[in-house]
């Protein structure tokens, strides 16, 4: 057994409560962010990578994490965006053989502080319990009056803009120059995977930094609009939910994921708000109003857009509901090319239930440009 004498840690939670395990490695270290918890049995890799987590100390509720190590083209970014890691149970050995290296390798490299030998059974009910709340994992296990002063002072999620943290400082292109279709990504947290999907659909695409303008974007004369997902709350966001708003006005195809679902929202006069612990894992249920059909889902976000405010917008359609919860978990404009879902088409945990939505997307490209030729 590797670190055998591992240093002792805490997490301390704002309201007070504390939890103690083990460092990983034996480093010391301190680490704040939201705690969180995300209920997927594999992924973690991805998970450590999505930008969507950025500034949040995440919780696997699985007990065994690192287990099958690490493969360098499994990452949705180029590095690890979560502030620090709680788990149950750390693998520092793993047995897969594609696997490049450790999981304790592949955090040291992002220098990423981690604890483990948690009860995390017992921090996720408090979790839920309790909800979302600032926390901090340290090894200053003998300084708690002081973690909490500190702690006081990490700001809240709510009202936090967090895409300028993580979206690109500079344009840049991926998939063949040559691709059918040209699509315009507004990057305001964008997955790698999310590339991979639109570009293996026969597109080039141009990602743009979050605050891009409409008119920087529209310049290139992209066949379709992207808003990607992202870390943070969604009402900061007021250069995307322009963007949002000059594209739909122009009648562009539009598609939206996550944060991006909850620009077009905002875009629309509809509000946002901060759940009670969000929704984090890789089966959630979805029901398609549209077609009837119940979908697995891989979810990730801590704001949802407000249902009756959406009911009662007479433009928007609501044609996805999670159905633990029945929050909107996708809309569509009634007489635009516009749409949206809550959740992650292109994470395809196992099933791949909500992998249409790409197909859905290339279609209605393909009917706008088709009717642009006939005029």
């Amino acid at each position: 057994m590797k670190y055998k004498s591992k240093k002792k840690a805490l997490l301390l939670l704002v309201d007070g409560t504390i939890f103690y395990g083990k460092a990983v490695g034996n480093k010391e270290g301190t680490a704040y962010g939201e705690v969180c918890f995300n209920t997927g049995m594999t992924g973690y890799q991805e998970i450590f990578t999505d930008p969507s987590y950025f500034g949040q100390l995440m919780v696997t509720t699985n007990a065994h994490i690192g287990n099958y190590g690490t493969n360098s083209e499994e990452v949705e970014s180029d590095s690890v965006k979560i502030a620090g890691l709680i788990c149950k149970n750390f693998s520092y050995e793993y047995s897969r053989p594609i696997a490049d290296k450790s999981l304790e390798e592949f955090l040291d490299a992002s220098d990423l502080f981690a604890i483990s030998d948690v009860d995390t059974r017992a921090l996720v009910c408090h979790i839920r319990d309790h909800g979302a709340m600032n926390a901090v994992i340290s090894t200053e296990v003998d300084k708690i009056e002081e973690l909490k002063e500190s702690l006081k002072k990490v700001p809240n999620m709510e009202g936090l803009e967090l895409a300028s943290k993580v979206s690109t400082a500079e344009p840049y292109f991926y998939g063949k120059k040559n691709a059918q279709y040209k699509i315009a990504a507004l990057d305001i947290g964008i997955k790698n995977n999310i590339l991979r999907n639109l570009s293996k659909r026969d597109a080039y695409i141009k990602v743009f930094p979050y605050n891009a303008t409409y008119a920087e974007m529209n310049e290139w004369e992209p066949d379709g609009f992207f808003i990607s997902n992202g870390p943070g709350d969604p009402e900061p966001l007021h250069e995307a939910v322009k963007v949002a708003q000059e594209i739909i006005a122009n009648d562009k195809p539009l598609f939206g994921i996550c944060l991006g679902h909850q620009v077009i929202a905002l875009a629309n006069g509809i509000s946002t708000y901060k759940m009670y612990n969000g929704h984090r894992g890789i089966n959630h249920p979805v029901l398609n109003l549209l077609t009837g059909k119940g979908e697995i889902t891989s979810q990730n976000h801590g704001f949802a857009i407000n249902k009756e405010e959406t009911e009662a917008n007479p433009d928007i359609e609501i044609t996805h509901v999670h159905l633990n919860d029945k929050t909107v978990a996708g809309i569509r404009l009634k007489n635009k090319n516009v749409f949206s879902v809550q959740y992650h088409p292109e994470a395809s945990p196992g099933p791949h239930d909500a992998d249409y939505l790409f197909d859905q997307f290339f279609e209605m490209i393909a009917m706008a440009v088709n009717k642009d030729t006939l005029v």
